[in-house]
């Protein structure tokens, strides 16, 4: 029966389905130290490459502790060495590797950091990660002693290098404590601590503020290039300023046609530069801008499921990423409405420089009709004269050859009057020979 109901499947049935499950989080009990890495190959003009890249990389870890690697078509991959644990995904401009590591015993938060599971991790491969990590932080997820309900301010700052810490109650057991900087080791810090947490929240509040951290990263990366494009953009809006100038003093000026159409034709190809510059800019940007505001949004998503609580005295999650990466986030987006606004202003300049040169040129083109329609005039006087001129030569050829004609025949004895004959058939002559250029001229203009 089974294998009636598999033939009934849509080839993709399974294969969807098992999408829903292919990025479970960690299973984690305090206290447990991570260490989450995300690599980012920069510059990926080919999808196909960043994924044979990071696929590589995976297998050369796995081929270190003699463990079989997954196939080149795999997206996530879990794997418990014995003294830590790996979890690898595959995303479409990152890979993430977060190693765990449980501790038998209680560790002080200190101890805990220190003991981080990368240092299992061979150095050889992490050499090959150079100029690569996007992310890399280090999570320490430690039991809170009965009775005690929250973290100390104090305690707290002294884990962290940065002045100004974040904190939070989250999923109505857990707190959170980070300061979101790169510490004087590489590694940012997040400490969660289990205040009452069911079973399986401890991994998936640790995923969640991976994600956060990942995501705030990944987003990040628009703003320098909407740092680089600002200045861009004003000298291409100063330049567009400078040519609309340009031809609203072209309408005004008492120069000659063709010196007024050699000016539109220089402000078009300025103008058309101009469009090509913001064309290779938009290409180059409105990916990164775009990603940019999807990595945000999946920030504020797994911020608000965390559903956060304040801890007094500091500020939560969620404010933090208001206040800080909010602001680049806009900066991304009021840079990249800037470049399609201009790209239409730059259109819409280019439309009206194009209207005014056709209009000059079909102006152009009626003056080049009027001056042929004279000169064809012309040409037709001068033709009639011609034809005036033609019928008196062949007239008179005609009336010649008659004339010999008839002093050939009075030579001959005829009693014929040469002269006389000449002159009565001068008009009839001219009258055929007109009648014949007439008709002449009606079979070609009718053809």
């Amino acid at each position: 029966m089974s294998i009636v109901y598999a033939s009934l499947n849509h080839p993709q049935r399974v294969a969807l389905a098992a999408e829903v499950h292919s990025r479970p989080f960690l299973q984690l009990k305090a206290p447990e130290s991570l260490t989450h890495l995300a690599v980012y190959v920069r510059d990926q003009a080919d999808a196909s490459r960043h994924a044979v890249f990071q696929h590589a990389l995976l297998t050369d870890l796995c081929a270190h502790f003699g463990v079989t690697a997954p196939g080149p078509d795999a997206k996530h991959f879990f794997h418990d060495f014995g003294r830590f644990r790996v979890k690898w995904e595959c995303h479409t401009e990152f890979a993430t590797y977060t190693f765990a590591q449980r501790h038998e015993t209680e560790l002080t938060t200190d101890e805990a950091f220190a003991q981080a599971p990368l240092r299992h991790v061979p150095q050889q491969w992490l050499l090959a990660l150079q100029g690569k990590v996007m992310v890399a932080a280090h999570v320490v997820l430690e039991r809170v002693p009965a009775g005690e309900n929250g973290g100390c301010i104090s305690h707290m700052q002294r884990l962290f290098e940065g002045k100004l810490l974040s904190s939070s109650k989250v999923l109505q057991g857990g707190e959170i404590w980070t300061d979101f900087l790169i510490q004087a080791d590489g590694f940012s810090r997040f400490v969660v601590r289990d205040i009452d947490l069911r079973d399986m929240q401890g991994g998936r509040l640790v995923q969640r503020i991976l994600e956060i951290e990942t995501y705030r990263m990944m987003a990040s990366l628009g703003l320098p290039h909407a740092q680089l494009a600002a200045p861009v953009l004003s000298a291409i809006e100063s330049d567009l300023a400078g040519l609309t100038a340009t031809m609203v003093d072209t309408d005004h000026n008492t120069g000659t046609p063709l010196a007024a159409q050699a000016e539109d034709e220089r402000i078009l190809r300025k103008i058309t530069g101009l469009a090509a510059r913001i064309e290779k800019m938009s290409l180059e940007n409105s990916y990164r801008f775009s990603a940019s505001q999807a990595y945000f949004r999946l920030v504020k998503a797994r911020i608000e499921e965390l559903r956060e609580s304040r801890v007094e005295g500091v500020p939560t999650i969620g404010e933090f990423m208001e206040r800080r990466l909010a602001p680049a986030m806009d900066t991304c987006i009021s840079v990249a409405r800037r470049q399609e606004a201009l790209a239409e202003r730059i259109a819409h300049t280019n439309d009206l420089l194009r209207t005014r040169v056709g209009i000059v040129q079909e102006q152009q083109n009626r003056q080049i009709l009027e001056s042929m329609n004279a000169r064809a005039a012309q040409q037709l006087r001068l033709q009639q004269a011609v034809e005036g001129l033609s019928v008196a030569a062949i007239s008179y050829y005609m009336v010649g050859l008659f004339g010999y004609a008839g002093k050939a025949l009075k030579a001959a004895g005829l009693p014929v009057n040469p002269d006389i004959a000449t002159g009565v058939m001068v008009p009839v002559f001219a009258a055929g020979v007109w009648l014949g250029l007439r008709r002449l001229h009606k079979s070609v203009h009718d053809a």
